[in-house]
């Protein structure tokens, strides 16, 4: 052999080679993902996430039940040790940035919460013990009392503040209440001596539930701004996105392979039916490689669903923590009144029966004992006398009529909240944005609270819509208006007007506003400005879904430091093609 085959035939060695080191790079880039693993860390994810969202769930639960309920016993801190445990082996499984950076932070949050729930779980036992203890000494330090014939008005005054506001001061826990439970509890000192003991007892109870209050409570605080539960979901959406890219490398190598392959097929035709079963073979792989990519991509969708209705829940969750503070207030405020009548009901009850004894002497005429019959006389005059001059008549006139309007607020919480979210309607109906702004803002009271509303509202026509989506997104909207403006410096303008053959409203506020750069982005899903674990970057992505799924349009103008005003129009009739989300 010549010296030039010599060097064509390295030369065709070297570039079958570099072409077989090419196709077995792309071969090995296209090599499907084992998503069992990263399945089974998204599952030890949900299953953290439930954990976390059930100690609130207890923890609210204590704090605003009155009783002897405690939180469950339900170890729940050895079920999150084991979800952390598990989570950190299935690390080792797979090569993950977003998992190996975020899972010792999260670790270190679910211990603090864990630590912070057996502390509030002490100081709550102690303080419903503390509370159940000044109820019974007040009852019994009252019983005692009438037991000796020694009823000063001190001591009674002393007794209904006591009953009346330990309840108070465990709901609210405000300083008003303390005032006057420390009031009450001063004027036991000044009760006859016979009465010491038992009023020592009492001032004892009192003392305890004044210490342990402001304990349980700064730990409840410190739970609520606990970060373990965004710190979850900042770690899934991170974790879903890196899968996610991952898998569209693999899509974007099986394309290269692809293309690859048929130029490789194509230059090596002429090599003969040797080289064709080979690449009949390699064909199949690659088809293989693609369904088993398509099936994982379809999985990833799926996922994507659920983040998007996790969302969705969450912005339920923060709608009924708001709907349940407003209906807390009103309903302490009954329960009180109630529990002040129920005080009063014996005094009146007494009364009555005197009086059917004096009635019976003097129905007896002549038969009746005269003595006995004065006797009588005098007790229910002197028991008139009294209850007239405590007024208990007209105080329990107010206590029901204050009851009533506490149960009034009440219903019209639920009844705004049943307009919001009309359960009782059809998916689909003629519906006033004008109305659906209004319970939007009832609901969303509490976050308002600082914040100055303007209402522009004009008369303007019913559209055809999904009411339950459209308040979905005017809460959305509010939300993150009050959220850019600074606490008790805000104005949130709402302006209503037909437009065209379509109903326009502007969400304007005075916040901060938004970047030039940042505004194209808004409506990107999992776009957020907001500080990691304080937003999924989810809600405006899916506010634009559905004003685009009812045929209108939602913009945006802002300037920084001047606020932002979103627009959103609405057609009257959506059009035939427009897909209303069921």
């Amino acid at each position: 052999m010549d010296k030039p085959d010599v060097l064509h035939n390295i030369l065709f060695g070297l570039a079958a080679l570099v072409l077989v080191g090419v196709l077995a790079f792309l071969y090995d880039k296209t090599q499907a993902v084992d998503l069992r693993v990263q399945n089974e860390i998204l599952r030890f994810l949900r299953e953290l996430k439930e954990i976390d969202g059930r100690w609130d769930v207890d923890v609210l639960r204590a704090r605003i039940e009155f009783g002897s309920n405690y939180l469950p016993a339900s170890n729940r801190a050895a079920a999150a040790s084991k979800a952390l445990q598990d989570l950190g082996a299935a690390l080792q499984n797979t090569h993950s940035a977003a998992l190996s950076a975020g899972l010792p932070e999260l670790n270190k949050a679910i211990l603090q919460k864990v630590e912070l729930v057996e502390k509030f779980k002490a100081e709550n036992r102690n303080t419903k013990d503390a509370l159940q203890a000044v109820l019974k000494g007040a009852a019994e330090l009252s019983a005692q009392a009438a037991e000796l014939q020694l009823r000063p008005p001190e001591l009674e005054q002393a007794l209904s503040r006591l009953a009346a506001t330990a309840p108070q001061y465990y709901w609210l826990a405000q300083d008003p209440q303390r005032t006057s439970l420390e009031a009450a509890a001063a004027q036991l000192h000044k009760i006859p001596d016979a009465l010491r003991d038992k009023a020592a007892e009492l001032d004892t109870a009192v003392q305890a539930l004044l210490k342990h209050k402001p304990a349980e409570q700064l730990l409840y605080n410190k739970l609520a701004f606990l970060t373990s539960g965004p710190r979850l979901d900042t770690l899934t959406f991170s974790f879903s996105r890196e899968l996610e890219a991952t898998l569209q490398d693999k899509e974007r190598y099986r394309v290269y392979l692809v293309a690859y392959a048929s130029a490789l097929l194509i230059l090596l035709a002429y090599l003969g039916a040797k080289l064709k079963a080979a690449n009949v073979s390699l064909e199949h792989r690659v088809q293989e490689r693609t369904r088993e990519l398509s099936e994982a991509l379809k999985h990833l969708k799926e996922s994507e669903a659920q983040l998007i209705q996790s969302e969705k829940m969450s912005s339920l969750g923060q709608m009924v923590a708001g709907v349940a503070h407003e209906i807390n207030t009103p309903l302490a405020y009954v329960k009180n009144s109630l529990g002040t009548v129920a005080d009063k009901l014996p005094d009146l009850s007494t009364a009555i029966e005197r009086c059917e004894q004096l009635l019976a002497l003097l129905q007896a005429g002549g038969n009746a004992n005269a003595e006995e019959l004065n006797r009588l006389f005098a007790l229910v005059s002197s028991q008139i006398a009294q209850l007239k001059k405590q007024h208990v008549l007209e105080e329990l006139n107010k206590l029901v009529k204050d009851g009533l309007y506490g149960t009034g607020q009440v219903a019209e919480i639920v009844g705004n909240l049943k307009d919001f979210s009309r359960l009782d309607r059809s998916k689909v109906t003629s519906f006033n944005l004008n109305e659906g702004l209004n319970s939007t803002l009832l609901l969303a009271k509490h976050l308002l609270k600082s914040v100055t509303v303007n209402k522009q509202f004009s008369d303007i026509p019913e559209i055809h819509c999904a009411p339950s989506q459209i308040n979905q997104v005017f809460l959305n909207l509010i939300t993150n208006a009050t959220q850019a403006m600074e606490t008790g410096n805000g104005t949130l303008t709402l302006t209503t007007r037909s437009n065209g053959d379509g109903v326009e409203v502007e969400i304007a506020d005075n916040g901060k506003g938004i970047a030039p750069e940042v505004l194209p982005k808004i409506f990107d899903p999992f776009f957020t400005t907001k500080e990691i674990g304080k937003g999924t970057g989810l809600g405006l992505s899916i506010s634009y879904k559905i004003i685009q799924q009812h045929g209108g349009r939602i913009t945006v103008k802002s300037r920084v430091g001047a606020g932002t005003k979103f627009t959103v129009w609405v057609p009257v009739k959506p059009p035939a093609e427009a897909e209303i989300a069921a």
